[in-house]
């Protein structure tokens, strides 16, 4: 059986990555300042041709002792010079530092946000998370920037995308200059949500308190209870017309929606733990679309059955984080 050939690299590729194993580790802290501790920079492969070819010109004009060529390779090898310092210019100075990132799912794309701090034009600023493709971010101004890294979360909990590697190669293209940055602040990440089976709790303790609170959701939409007074501000769809028709006063429909009986959702024992955890992460969000009542019970901590966008992070919260 033939085993096919690992791909070729070019030789600025594998520069670079002997030098990646010489740099030392990606700078640790809060907030990255690109200087000459932190910047690297090695010809691209424009480049090596670009020197090659005034190194050619230089032998040339040697042997055949012209002026032409001899002059030709200098202006050669003096805008390479001046692109080395072009190029490193370009990050020299760059700070970034980390907002604070909101929760995601699994699985699904993530937005890491960045604070880019520029004090004079960068142009061709690129960047990348682990091994994966290179984004372009363009020409940036003087000035703070806010700027979101994409990346895909693959499991539950705080998560941090990697190490983040910026570079340019403005303004000719000769030389590439980068940094690497070990992003600090973590993200919470939330289970993936995968339609599944999910154990429902006995609601003994909590039909009491759902008992004393009375209705959970007020004025409802589904089946017409009675009539109030007209207050300002109510909808007027829900004005009783007929009876202001008849002199009898302005006075306002009222519904109630059916009462639901909230749920004490549990992962389900027979299911293995995480896709366990994703099937209660996707009804716990059903409900909420829904707009029904809802609770958690998972490894002896019980959240009491509520509705709305803070008890919800709250429940993703719980099994972001549960052991």
């Amino acid at each position: 059986m033939e085993v096919a050939a690992p791909p070729q690299q070019t030789l600025p590729h594998r520069l670079e990555q002997q030098l990646s194993r010489w740099l030392p580790a990606a700078q640790q802290g809060e907030v990255l300042k690109l200087g000459l501790r932190n910047l690297y920079i090695v010809p691209t492969g424009f480049g090596w041709l670009w020197l090659g070819g005034g190194l050619l010109l230089q032998l040339v004009g040697i042997q055949t002792q012209t002026n032409g060529p001899l002059l030709l390779s200098f202006v050669m090898f003096a805008l390479q010079l001046l692109s080395l310092h072009l190029t490193h210019g370009q990050l020299d100075g760059l700070e970034v530092r980390c907002a604070q990132p909101e929760p995601a799912f699994a699985g699904a794309t993530a937005a890491y946000p960045l604070i880019v701090r520029v004090k004079t034009a960068c142009e061709g600023l690129e960047w990348r998370l682990g091994p994966g493709a290179f984004h372009g971010v363009g020409s940036l101004g003087p000035g703070e920037h806010q700027m979101a890294l994409a990346w895909t979360p693959q499991q539950r909990g705080w998560q941090r995308p990697g190490k983040l590697r910026l570079q340019t190669t403005a303004p000719l293209g000769l030389f590439v200059c980068w940094s690497r940055w070990q992003l600090p602040a973590g993200q919470l990440v939330y289970p993936a949500q995968n339609p599944g089976p999910v154990r429902q709790v006995p609601m003994a303790d909590w039909r009491e308190k759902t008992a004393a609170a009375g209705a959970l959701a007020g004025d409802g939409s589904e089946e017409w209870q009675d009539l109030r007074p007209h207050r300002r501000g109510d909808s007027s769809s829900r004005m009783a017309w007929k009876l202001l028709a008849q002199g009898r006063g302005a006075q306002t429909k009222r519904f109630q929606d059916p009462r639901l009986e909230p749920s004490l959702l549990a992962p389900d024992p027979a299911v293995p733990r995480e896709q366990a955890l994703e099937h209660v992460c996707d009804r716990l969000c059903q409900l909420h679309r829904q707009g029904q009542s809802y609770g958690l019970a998972l490894n002896g901590l019980q959240i009491a059955p509520d509705r709305g966008n803070s008890h919800r992070d709250r429940c993703l919260e719980a099994l972001a984080l549960c052991p």
